[in-house]
């Protein structure tokens, strides 16, 4: 009987190992949760320059020329280049980063911004402990 007891203890043991292994796989990825935000949220330019006229007149939807560009800067920020060609520096290193995507279709160059998502994980408490902050 002893024998057999020590094989049944055994893989009892076994079974038990086996159950509390899939629990800490469970409770480990519900602990995550993942949000997904924009890049442009988190982007910040310095005020008046170039580059935050430029991401502040081109949008996601539409393709913008030069001249488009120059008279929504114009309006928005009551400022004008005296040389177009200042913002083309601007702009191609935007487009390199890849913050930018640019269409040249009949010698006639656009630029929009492109849409670009990051998602963001989170333990479940941090997210928890961030919104109590936030209503306090």
């Amino acid at each position: 009987m002893g024998f057999l007891a020590k094989i049944m203890g055994f893989f009892k043991k076994r079974q038990e190992m086996g159950q509390s292994s899939e629990k800490t796989i469970y409770e480990s990825q519900s602990e995550e949760q993942s949000e997904i935000h924009s890049i442009w949220d988190h982007l910040k330019f310095v005020e008046n320059t170039q580059a935050f006229h430029l991401a502040s007149v081109i949008g996601f939807e539409e393709w913008v020329s030069m001249d488009e560009i120059m008279r929504r800067v114009k309006e928005l920020f009551n400022t004008e280049y005296q040389n177009e060609r200042s913002l083309y520096p601007y702009i191609k290193t935007l487009v390199d980063c890849g913050l930018f995507e640019v269409s040249n279709v009949g010698g006639k160059r656009k630029w929009r911004k492109k849409e670009l998502l990051i998602a963001l994980k989170q333990l479940k408490k941090k997210a928890e402990i961030a919104r109590e902050i936030q209503v306090s």
